[in-house]
């Protein structure tokens, strides 16, 4: 009888809710997202990254003194690189563009 180094077949259809969340996550890596932070600001640019503390990093991000229902309304202000921390996030949206190019590629909502 041949073992196989590893996890069984059974343990690895077995996928934790810790992993589930990982793999959204990096389905949304360089998508576009909107985040509203708790000071009435909006910024919007691509998901770099996350951290336990909620912690987001934006790239190529701008930043719009009032909410708007689209990503392109307002006067926005070019930050660049930012990085929102996770006590200041009301609410983070994705692109809807951004999630269409990802289902093509497998990613699933």
């Amino acid at each position: 009888m041949i073992e196989e180094n590893g996890p069984s077949a059974h343990e690895q259809s077995e996928v934790s809710p810790s992993s589930q969340a990982r793999q959204k996550l990096e389905g949304l890596l360089n998508k576009n997202m909107r985040i509203r932070m708790t000071d009435g600001r909006t910024l919007v640019g691509l998901f770099l990254c996350t951290d336990r503390d909620c912690n987001v990093i934006l790239g190529s991000a701008q930043e719009f003194l009032k909410s708007s229902d689209t990503f392109s309304q307002g006067e926005p202000r070019v930050l660049g690189l930012a990085m929102i921390p996770g006590h200041h996030v009301v609410s983070i949206e994705v692109e809807a563009d951004s999630l269409e190019e990802a289902e093509g590629f497998g990613f699933t909502h």
